[in-house]
Formats: structure tokens, sequence, C-alpha cells
């Protein structure tokens, strides 16, 4: 692979990363809740260099209408990046992989929803990157989670979501963009922890069996801190206004 030619070193002999971490470390994570005073639910996050804002909106009335559903609601995602999110600048205009991307975010958050509660409705959720880094996918997962429950969606489980991947013939937390291009492979995991359901998997590389199985492992330990720090944004938000009141 190219990677291996660079000359940067994605894991050295004490097993650190490139961006100075451990193998089962990941990057920096910050999460807020309640920024948009314009959505019914925002939430924006921090995740390494991610810099990502997710606004819901609903439930509220379809259109077109041919587009309810008599039994439930349905949820409609837009992930969306910025011009200046990437070192190129980007065309404003939806790219295949947003496109698929706002599917599989859809997708990974729908198992989480009591949208039956809401039939002939839409919830949507709007998430625009202003700085991309790797495991953008995941991140937004995360945002819009939250934005969800501060909307006050009624959900089953918070999803919370992070890749793994391999390095260096190593199993790593929290793939990150150098790691992304150069590495071996990269696992983004959606999980909802208090029904231990997994929500998505997607895997772009090649593991043998037991790699699968502990990078499955890695990313939903990863999860489980993420989905700390998601209730955490929910609970400052709540103890905030409590103290406006």
């Amino acid at each position: 692979m190219g990677g291996r030619e660079s000359t940067l070193v994605l894991l050295d002999k004490n097993g650190i990363r490139c961006d100075g971490r451990k193998v089962t470390e990941p990057r920096r994570i910050m999460i807020k809740a309640g920024v948009l005073k314009n959505a019914d639910g925002s939430a924006y996050i921090e995740f390494g260099d991610n810099k990502i804002i997710a606004g819901v909106f609903g439930p509220r009335d379809v259109h077109p209408k041919h587009m309810s559903n008599t039994d439930t609601g349905i949820i409609r995602c837009r992930y969306h990046m910025s011009p200046f999110s990437v070192t190129e600048r980007k065309n404003p205009a939806p790219s295949r992989r947003e496109i698929e991307i706002s599917k599989v975010i859809k997708e990974a958050l729908q198992p989480s929803l009591m949208l039956e509660k809401f039939p002939r409705t839409v919830v949507d959720v709007f998430i625009e990157v202003l700085q991309a880094d790797g495991g953008s996918r995941c991140a937004a997962i995360d945002a819009a989670s939250v934005a969800l429950a501060d909307a006050g969606i009624p959900m089953r489980d918070m999803v919370c979501a992070c890749a793994a991947g391999k390095v260096a013939d190593t199993i790593i937390l929290d793939v990150n963009n150098e790691e992304d291009q150069a590495g071996q492979a990269d696992m983004p995991v959606a999980y909802m922890p208090n029904l231990n359901k997994v929500t998505l998997l997607q895997l772009d590389g090649v593991l043998t069996h037991n790699e699968y199985k502990k990078c499955i492992e890695t990313a939903i330990d990863g999860c489980k801190l993420v989905y700390q720090i998601q209730r955490k944004a929910l609970t400052d938000k709540f103890f905030e206004n409590g103290g406006n009141q």
C-alpha cells in the first residue's frame, strides 16, 4: 500500500500511533446539546479534528404528503460537508458519498426511535460537517442521536458510534484520517448499549476471523465511552436550563 512507503509511521515499536495515542485510546471528544435555538433539538460535536453540528426538526407534517406512512412516522437524514471542511474546497452540491452516508446514518438511527407513536409525520435530521477528519460518519451519528434526544423524540436508547481498524497488523480504536488513508482496515460501528444492539457495521479492508471479532469488540468499547459523553451533554444542558429558570 502507498501508506507503507510513506515516511509517516502509523505505529512505532512502543505501540504509539502517529498522533501520539495508544492503541486503545480514542481522540478527544466533546459534545454540547442544544446549540441551535431555531431547531427542535441540536448538538455540536468535536471528535478529534471533526467538527460537526446536527439539527432536528419534528415530528412534523410530511411534504410531499405521498411520502407519509399511515402506520408510523419516518426519519429523513441529510449529511452534508461544507466546502471548507476539507483541505481542497469541496463542491457544495451533494456528492454520491454524502448521499450514501446520509442513508447509512438514517438506518443506524432508525432502530432507536419510537416513530410508531407519530404516524403520518417526519423527523428531519440535518448534519453539517464544518471540519472533517477520519470517522466523520461516526461523529455525525453521535451528534444526531444527542440532537434527537434533545428534541424530545421518544427513543429506545441513544445510538453511539465509533470506528476501530487495523494498522501495522494491529487492531486500534478510533481511526484518524491518516490511519484511514494508509491503514489496512476501517470498521465503523453504531451501537445501543442498553439494548446491546449493533445498528451499523461496515468494513473497508480485510481482517482474519479473530481480527474481525476483536475489531468489533474494540469498536463497541469505544461506543460505550462515547455514550457516557452523550449522556453528560444532555445532563449538562438540563442543569443549565434548570439554573436559568
